[in-house]
Order: C-alpha cells, then structure tokens, then sequence
C-alpha cells in the first residue's frame, strides 16, 4: 500500500478500531456470564462487609485475624477435618508431614523459670558442640531464655533457624557461664518410637504419626527385628492420629501379597483412584497382631483396614477413631494454606469408616469423648457399630463401617489410670521431671545399664526415691500421699519409665510401660498360642 492509500484508508481504520474498542468496554461493563469477552465477577456480601469494616467501623481492626476467623466459619460448614492453616503455622504444619525441621536437637523443659536441657540428640548439632544434659540455657545470642515470660514457642523460634546458621548460647553448667556456638542442622522427627524384641520371636514395632519418612523408618525396624529371628509382630497404632497416605500404603504393601487392593480414594470432583500392592514384602506370612484404640485414626486406619479385610492381621484394642476423609493442601497466596477435604477413603470391600458429621463440629468431637462415659472403653458390649451394612471378609468374619475399625478383641481401658488426682499429677509434667531428677542425682546411672530390657528387669525405686517425688510434688502443691493404693501403683511404673526414657529415649520409655500393659498381653497371649 502506498502512502497515498493509506491516507486514504487510515480514518477508517482508527474509526473501526474506536468502534471496537467500546464495544469491548460495553461488554465488559455489562458483566454477564456468556455476554463478555472477560467476566469480571461481582463482589459478594463476604468481601463487601469486609470493606466496610476496614473503611467504616469504630475501632481500629486487625484485618488478617478477622479474615481468618471468617474463613474457619465457612470451613466450619463443611466438615470436622477440612482446615484453614495460618501463615505463622505453616512451617509447623510442613515440618509434621516432612519428619524433620531444622533447629539444634535437643530436649528442653522449663523448671521453676529456667530451661533445662533434657536430652541431647546423639550426634546431633548440641551434641557435636558439647551440650550435655543438665545445662541451663540462659540467652540465645542477646535473647534471654529464662524467667517467667518466656514460652515454649518463643524458645523453639530462637532455637530454629536455617539449616547451617549459627546460634551463640550461654549456659550456666556446674555453677559457670560459658558460651557455645552452635551451627543449626536437620533434625529428624521420628514416626518410630520404638522397635524390640518382646521375647524370642515375637517383635514390636510403635509407629506414632505417618510422615513421608515412615515407611522408610519402619522398613530399618523391620528389616533390624528379622535379623534377631523375629517370627511374629505387634505393630502399635495406639493414639497415631495418621498423617501422609501413601506411607500407610507402602507399609501395607510389606504385610499382603499379590496386587491386592489396599484402599481406594473417591469424590464429587475426584475419580476414583486405587492403591494396590506392587511388590513382594517382607513380612507377608507371619503372625501379625495390630493395637488399636480410640486414637487411632485417619492413615492409621487405611493400614487397619486393610489388613483387617483381607484376614491378614488380628485387630487387639478398643474402637479406632473413625476419620476416613481426605485431605489435600493449597497453598494459598499469603503463605497460609487451606487443608480442604477433596475425597473418601474405602477399605477393599468397600467400607467407608468415617463417622457421620451431620450434627456438626461439636457433636463430632463430643461422640468420641463420650464414649468414656457411655462405657464403651471398658465394655464391648457398649461399642457403637454401625449395623446399617455388615460387610464380610473372605473368612466369613463380619466387619463394620462408619465409625471406625472395630477390634477383633477388645481390651479395656485402664480405668484405674483416669483418677483426678493422677490427672493433676500428669499435668503438672511431675513424672517427666522425676526421670530428668533422678538422672542428675544418679549420674553412674547411665554406666549401669546397658540396654533398657536390663533396666526394665532389675531397675525399682525405692522408698527414698518415692520421698523424693512426694517433695516435688509438694512444692508443686500436689499430694500424692492422698493417692489410692491402685493410682500409686501405676504411678510409681509411670516414674520407672521415666528414668528409662531418660536413660534409653523412646524406645526405653516403651520397653518399661509395655511390661504391664494390657493390650501387650493379649498380644502375646495370642501369639503363643498359634
């Protein structure tokens, strides 16, 4: 075109391209779904009284917190497990799926307006720097760490920090100040809390939460206990309230054969989605015994489940929680996340275990707190199954849905370790401080024993001991020379696998409670007799 007809043509051109233009303006601003090139949604009422308060209202307000109280209203309509997760909870939230955060592995309890250091991470940050147990921490760099202000929170802050950075602490240890650097590293959140030997075949495995290092955690144990002749397994679920899905699945995959079904996810706006065994496991002919209670929930009842339908497993303990939602995790833009519940889970036959929510959040939560004065922990006549659908296992065994696994064998819970004064006792933190006393008295303890089924077997307090927890207690104005004959027994095994967990961490903590634990003897009783 030459520059005479574009002369021409160019009125023309601005003239269409004017035309086009407000029309485009024209339908946008009609703002009907179908009738716009871009649909610009109006405001909703939600946002419109947001702004109003923000421009209009009295007082000064903090939006943010009114924001996220107006999201858990809404999440509050849905059901019991979808959640709203604060920016500032996040990094928490993360570090339970990960099984790990960042910080200087140690143990901390505040006593009498002083953090004592508990228990050193063997080979940890702490402990290549030189902290021992029993040192007080009194700043972290300019940060004092001590008096009656300081919070628990407010001292894992200071302690944590990212991966590599340094942090100066000044200690008091035997009467002198001192200063230690110490360079911040990972430290592990352990799924395992304890794996032995119960005797000379039988192995027990204590899994407290699902987190994507689990299944690796349990296949160490596993493949640890196979090398001492374990023939038999107690695997413990009692009061592990789940976590990452897929890590329930592997580990169920260890105890079934072939590809059979394990779980299988649905929703509105999901498609179905199944998990199957994919390999050979290492544990899939022995005897297997699972313990159960009212805390077991969500991951842990997909690996329940499982075993429980396919006849692989004998379920000992009282009614699993019932959480049979899942969940999935947006992270939203600033920094919080919404938890939202997109699916059901379903055992291989088909039963969906979760409890119905229909009455609401309260109700929910109140049904599994009542089920101690309905009687249900300590009778299983008064277990609440639902009966609306019976479901069969290949073995003829009859199993229910909706509202948890129901146990093969029901044990009771020890009403003699619910008293009011043993719950004043526990509160207090008494017990966790005895152990953390008496290590500092005894220090030759340590020396003495070299494993904790040793101590387990030949370690008892004595009577001085005991004098020594009545002082304690005292100056926390309790008194426990008022217990019954019942509640100072159980006490005095409470404080016993208090110096074990001092001495042999988790593992010795189990190892001394699981000698007089009910459920462990029904496990073992059965076991035997097979």
């Amino acid at each position: 075109m030459n520059r005479k007809n574009l002369q021409v043509w160019l009125p023309l051109l601005f003239s269409i391209t004017l035309i086009a233009g407000m029309f485009m303006g024209y339908k946008m601003r009609d703002g009907l779904p179908g009738k716009s090139f871009f649909y610009l949604q109006k405001q909703r009422p939600l946002q419109e009284i947001m702004d109003l308060i923000k421009s209009r209202y009295v007082d000064d307000v903090n939006m943010n917190d009114l924001s996220d109280t107006a999201i858990q209203a809404i999440l509050s309509k849905l059901d019991p497990h979808s959640a709203f997760i604060p920016a500032e909870d996040l990094e928490k939230v993360n570090e339970d799926i990960n099984g790990s955060f960042f910080g200087i592995g140690i143990e901390f309890n505040i006593i009498d307006d002083t953090l004592h250091v508990i228990n050193v991470l063997k080979d940890g940050p702490s402990d290549k720097a030189g902290l021992k147990t029993g040192d007080k921490l009194l700043k972290a760099g300019d940060s004092t760490l001590s008096g009656k202000k300081v919070s628990t929170d407010r001292i894992r802050k200071m302690l944590r920090g990212a991966l590599g950075s340094p942090v100066e602490l000044t200690i008091l240890r035997n009467n002198a100040i001192r200063k230690i650097e110490i360079a911040r590293g990972m430290i592990p959140l352990n799924s395992v809390d304890a794996a032995y030997m119960l005797d000379a075949e039988i192995g027990y495995i204590r899994l407290n939460k699902f987190t994507s290092q689990t299944y690796r955690e349990f296949m160490t144990s596993l493949e640890s206990l196979k090398k001492q002749k374990m023939t038999k397994l107690v695997l413990d679920l009692r009061d592990n309230g789940g976590g990452v899905l897929d890590e329930a699945v592997e580990i169920a995959d260890e105890f079934l054969e072939g590809d059979k079904l394990i779980t299988y996810t649905e929703g509105k706006h999901v498609a179905k989605k199944e998990y199957r065994c994919r390999r050979e496991g290492q544990f899939e002919k022995g005897e297997l015994v699972i313990l159960a209670n009212e805390g077991t929930a969500s991951a842990s009842e997909i690996l329940i489940g499982a075993l429980q339908d396919w006849d692989r497993a004998t379920i000992i303990g009282r009614r699993s929680f019932g959480k049979g939602l899942v969940q999935d995790q947006f992270n939203l833009s600033d920094n919080s996340a919404l938890r939202l519940t997109i699916a059901r889970y379903y055992t291989p036959v088909g039963r969906s275990i979760q409890r119905s929510y229909a009455k609401g959040g309260k109700a929910y939560y109140d049904e599994f707190y009542n089920r101690f004065s309905e009687g249900e922990l300590t009778s299983a006549d008064s277990i609440k199954n639902d009966t609306s659908r019976i479901y069969t296992t290949k073995a003829g065994k009859k199993i229910f849905g909706g509202g948890g696994i129901t146990p093969d064998i029901f044990v009771a819970a020890d009403t003699s370790r619910m008293s009011l004064a043993l719950a004043k006792v526990f509160a207090k933190g008494l017990v966790n401080d005895f152990g953390y006393r008496y290590f500092l008295a005894n220090p030759s303890i340590a020396q003495q024993y070299s494993s904790a089924q040793q101590f387990v077997r030949t370690f008892s307090l004595t009577e001085s001991n005991w004098q020594l927890f009545e002082k304690m207690a005292v100056r926390d104005s309790v008194n426990v020379s008022a217990l019954s004959a019942s509640d100072k027994t159980f006490l005095v095994s409470s404080l016993k696998s208090s110096v074990a967990r001092q001495l042999f961490r988790m593992e010795g903590y189990f190892e001394a409670l699981n000698a007089e634990d009910n459920s462990i003897k029904k496990a073992l009783e059965l076991l035997h007799s097979k």
